[in-house]
């Protein structure tokens, strides 16, 4: 694999640890930059860290795969070695592997819990890709140039490592164990262990679930399946959502999709309108639902948007809030997105309570006013005009991260 391009070192609140890590990595790889990217630390981290050598980024707290994310774009090309931000010992021997992903392996453990984390990502990992790992949440590994492409953006959160190791596999490339005398801090078996390893399980489920890459180019899970879910009317609509997130092509707007035929995107339309048909019985709710639908998933380009647009429509048509409610505050700080599964099931819900709202003329309205919307949205973004207007503009960036 030879010598890395750089290292990269996610690190929050690690003041008195940091600055030794930095220090040694730059004694044993002299010439190298050392990335820091500093996770919303609330001590003096960053300033340690830039103090033993390295080049810091300073970043808002969004995780640990959002943080290493960011550091790996600001690396020259090449492999990377990754490493936690209060390792000890060599992991020069990482770099000697011919896999693409080098994990390190710690000859003695110390510390933990009780393992369910670690044997989850075992079990999810040999599901996924047939992989056996003996430490599959180890973050000390080196990644070739091609290791690096297969993985990066990082899935979000804890879950990084795994998607890492799941992505590599998947593309066909090698993945190695090393066992090497390495040492950090182990979390304990006490309420902050615990509350650590209940984060990680958490992130580690939704990094191997539906994920997708955000307008900022983070990947993110997709978690708009939990509204079909809750929501068993939307669930068809939901599902036909996570397929075309999942299985979908670069085509947008209705006419590319009807142009191309055979997409998912076209699939979905279909799909989303019969499903409103055999709910509804209705021509007429059929194309509520339909048109609902697309409007919300036409809005769903920045995060909190199509949430804060169907709370709105929602008041009016008196379809249920706590969705829009509990999964705002994760979509706008950027940590989960919607997808299609979730805007359009959202959409279909707007659909199908106006149907039970909206009966002759007032139906026909709201049909031709979905239908206005939708047009506007082909010939131009909904979310340009929504940049454009400068009361929507502001609504739109509310409890929205910078």
């Amino acid at each position: 694999m030879g010598d890395p391009a750089a290292i990269l070192v996610a690190a929050r609140d690690e003041q008195g640890r940091v600055g030794a890590t930095v220090g040694a990595l730059r004694s044993r790889f002299p010439g190298v930059e050392v990335i820091v990217a500093d996770d919303g630390s609330r001590d003096g981290t960053a300033a340690e860290a830039a103090a033993a050598g390295a080049t810091v980024l300073r970043l808002p707290r969004r995780g640990k795969g959002q943080a290493l994310t960011a550091a790996e774009r600001a690396a020259p090309p090449g492999p990377l070695l990754l490493c936690d931000a209060d390792l000890r010992g060599d992991p020069a021997p990482l770099l000697g592997s011919a896999a693409d992903v080098a994990i390190a392996v710690f000859a003695e453990q110390s510390g933990g819990g009780f393992g369910l984390a670690k044997g989850a990502a075992r079990l999810l990992l040999r599901a996924a890709t047939g992989l056996t790992l003996r430490e599959p949440l180890s973050g000390q590994r080196a990644l070739s140039a091609a290791g690096r492409a297969a993985c990066f953006p990082l899935a979000a959160g804890f879950g990084c490592e795994a998607w890492g190791t799941a992505a590599a596999a998947t593309a066909g490339l090698r993945v190695e164990e090393i066992e090497l005398p390495l040492r950090h801090r182990a979390t304990g078996r006490d309420l902050g262990g615990f509350l650590h390893r209940g984060w990680q399980l958490a992130d580690l489920l939704l990094a191997l679930g539906p994920t997708a890459v955000s307008h900022r180019g983070l990947r993110l899970p997709l978690v708009g399946w939990l509204v079909g879910a809750a929501y068993p009317e939307v669930a068809a609509v939901a599902a036909l959502g996570v397929v075309d997130d999942v299985l979908g092509g670069d085509e947008r707007g209705i006419r590319r999709h009807l142009r191309a035929v055979r997409t998912t995107g076209t699939l979905k339309a279909v799909g989303i309108a019969a499903a409103g048909l055999v709910a509804t019985r209705r021509l007429s709710g059929a194309l509520l639902v339909a048109l609902a639908a697309n409007a919300v998933n036409q809005l769903d380009t920045r995060p909190g948007r199509a949430l804060k647009a169907y709370a709105l429509a929602a008041i009016a048509v008196r379809a249920p809030l706590l969705p829009a409610v509990l999964l705002a505050p994760y979509d706008l700080r950027e940590k989960t997105m919607l997808g299609d599964g979730g805007s359009n099931a959202l959409g279909a819900l707007l659909g199908l309570r106006s149907v039970e709202r909206f009966h002759g003329r007032s139906r026909a309205a709201a049909i031709g006013a979905l239908v206005a919307l939708n047009l506007l949205g082909e010939l131009r973004s909904l979310g340009a005009i929504v940049e454009a207007t400068p009361v929507l503009r502001a609504l739109d960036r509310i409890g929205r991260q910078p």
